[in-house]
């Protein structure tokens, strides 16, 4: 199956407005890694996401702040010949973001933020209560490398 790289930007976007969880790849400053699944919100090239004040991925990141990001979608399981297990292959459309992660701390940033993050999963304009803004740690990653790639679709 054919490997394409994806260099436009648009394409790259595309497939993270299909998404609904991205996985977050930290590693601690004696190289463990650690990778979880996270929901997010993503406008004017900037990934957020959020998490409780406090916690292992908050320590990893005063720590070591840049991360990897991993967005996939169109997921196609697909053999060549039904009988050879060798010739399965599973399509997909992906893109992997580099970046260093920031807090953002101002309370009506926080609200903006979390509204971005909304319209990713919902249409609905939402509320938020003061000790729920002031308790959620709010993590912008400004991306310093995006590269995207599709396995097993043919180019354009």
């Amino acid at each position: 199956m054919p490997s394409v790289v994806i260099t436009s930007k648009e394409e790259m976007e595309a497939i993270i407005a299909k998404c609904d969880v991205c996985y977050v790849g930290l590693a601690d400053t004696d190289g463990t890694p650690y990778v979880l699944p996270m929901n997010f919100g993503y406008k004017d090239g900037i990934i957020y996401l959020h998490s409780g004040q406090e916690g292992r991925k908050t320590d990893i990141l005063k720590r070591n702040n840049r991360v990897c990001i991993t967005f996939s979608t169109d997921h196609a399981l697909s053999f060549q010949d039904a009988q050879m297990a060798c010739s399965y292959t599973m399509k997909s459309k992906s893109v992997i973001v580099q970046g260093t992660v920031s807090f953002e701390e101002d309370f009506d940033k926080k609200i903006e933020i979390l509204n971005i993050f909304m319209k990713n999963y919902s249409d609905r304009e939402f509320k938020y209560s003061t000790p729920a803004i002031n308790n959620v740690k709010v993590w912008k990653v400004e991306v310093n490398n995006m590269t995207g790639k599709a396995f097993g679709f043919r180019s354009r």
